[in-house]
């Protein structure tokens, strides 16, 4: 799948297309999904990813407004762009496509619609905290639609996604084709991904054992991912990130002063490595020193874009929304936590083999070295290679558990939310503030949302509050 007009550096839904997304009411049911869904693109890798990337230790803001962001110094016009994308790119268009495909009975349109909405919503719970649900992309009977308590959110988006799950397995209605950009209406597919997506939210809400029986029905295939296949056409299906770094805004982030290069980099003294893990591929992949014409430059994320070199942010590089690996990862962090250590150590070894078979890595970087052997129980007992402190073996191996996820979100929404999510335990990743002593734990409502909307909470809670999940 390669996304066609509509998903551009600017983060557009609806350049080179033929219908205002914004009064779709004459359009079909499939083309209001794929704007949803290109809608959801733009929440989920656009100018949000970014800045939960600095805000995680993966990127680092250098230049104009990025390099305040960067220290947090941001307001919510910043976010006005996104939270349009979420309510009305997103929530107010799956509606329309679920009132349309009820009049044909097709749920499979349906449950698809559902799972974008799931997604979108969840993104905008786990970075604002309350936020419009039900009352949502209503405005004729809503005006002013009431900002929910975040963990009733969580509870709404779980029932969302069951509804979604019962769409997709009912086997009614009829596939909407290309105009699905991810699986082409496989509704197996879509099934895997909502309880992928589920096990994420009850990650997020720490509910571990319910997590882990979700992850246990959630993606099977690194093929069966939810990623967006970029190409390599300017202005029209670009990789956004790629679009930002290397095109657009060029000089505004790199990585020069960000952990997640430093523990990769084999040269580090940092490095997280050790006598069963070569991480030089996954540096490499992950970030460069010298661009693409050869000049030294500060470590930056890889926006390497030749047929010998595919970056990870690279023109045409897939970008993850619900994965494979994700899953796994899951399966081990709440399989530790509700199952004990041998269940942890199990799913870890798991995902280690996924990584040592090659993982995500993209074919142009297998020629670097890399090694994921499996570790053992002597390993992460006291005095052994992951426990040289002498903790308790549970805890060394939640440490290199939340450390491999670190490491596999880089660039993503999840690395932020992981981060907020696990800072209370002892052996959590260690991330400096970027400035003051305080890390970031929420991003700021949108000006516009703020300003139109009697609802909204005030006053607005800053970078610093805690979301209620992560008290």
């Amino acid at each position: 799948m390669v996304l066609g007009a509509g998903l551009i550096s600017c983060e557009s839904l609806v350049d080179n297309m033929n219908t205002d997304l914004n009064n779709p009411t004459d359009a079909s049911a499939s083309l209001i999904l794929t704007g949803a869904q290109l809608g959801n693109v733009s929440v989920q890798e656009g100018h949000l990813a970014r800045v939960a990337a600095m805000w995680s230790g993966y990127f680092t803001g250098t230049d104009r407004q990025y390099k305040d962001i960067y220290s947090y110094n941001v307001t919510g016009a910043s976010f006005n762009d996104v939270w349009q994308f979420v309510y009305q790119g997103v929530v107010e268009q799956t509606k329309l496509v679920i009132t349309k495909s009820q009049t044909t009975n097709n749920r499979l349109v349906q449950g698809i619609a559902k799972v974008t909405r799931a997604h979108a919503l969840g993104t905008a719970a786990a970075c604002w905290g309350d936020v419009p649900f039900s009352e949502a992309a209503d405005i004729a009977r809503f005006p002013n639609p009431a900002f929910e308590p975040q963990v009733e959110v969580y509870q709404k988006l779980q029932a969302l996604l069951d509804e979604a799950i019962a769409d997709l397995e009912s086997g009614i209605g009829s596939s909407p084709g290309a105009a699905d950009i991810f699986f082409q209406g496989d509704a197996g597919k879509w099934k895997e991904a909502a309880y992928t997506l589920k096990s994420r939210f009850y990650m997020e809400t720490r509910e571990y054992q319910l997590a882990y029986a979700a992850a246990g029905k959630g993606i099977t295939g690194a093929a069966r991912s939810l990623v967006v296949t970029h190409g390599s056409t300017l202005n029209v299906n670009e990789n956004l990130m790629y679009a930002f770094i290397a095109r657009n805004r060029v000089g505004d982030i790199n990585a020069a002063l960000s952990l997640a290069p430093k523990l990769l980099n084999p040269a580090s003294p940092d490095y997280r490595g050790n006598a069963r893990t070569d991480e030089t591929a996954r540096y490499n992949h992950h970030f460069i020193t010298v661009n693409a014409s050869g000049t030294q430059i500060p470590v930056s994320p890889n926006t390497n874009s030749s047929t010998t070199s595919r970056g990870l942010f690279g023109q045409s590089a897939p970008y993850p929304l619900v994965t494979f690996s994700e899953n796994l990862l899951t399966l081990a962090e709440a399989g530790l936590r509700s199952g004990g250590a041998a269940t942890g150590l199990e799913k870890l070894n798991a995902f280690r083999a996924y990584l040592n078979a090659g993982g995500d890595l993209d074919p142009t970087y297998k020629t670097y070295t890399y090694r994921y052997e499996p570790y053992t129980a002597s390993d992460i007992a006291p005095g052994g290679m992951l426990n040289k402190d002498g903790i308790q073996a549970e805890q060394a191996l939640l440490r290199e558990i939340l450390m491999e996820r670190y490491l596999t979100f880089n660039g993503q929404i999840l690395g932020f939310n992981d981060l907020r999510r696990t800072r209370k335990e002892a052996v959590a990743v260690q991330l400096s503030p970027n400035a003051g002593v305080a890390l970031p734990e929420r991003m700021i409502y949108s000006e516009a949302e703020v300003n139109s909307n009697t609802s909204a909470p005030r006053p607005v809670p800053g970078v610093f509050v805690k979301t209620p999940v992560n008290l």
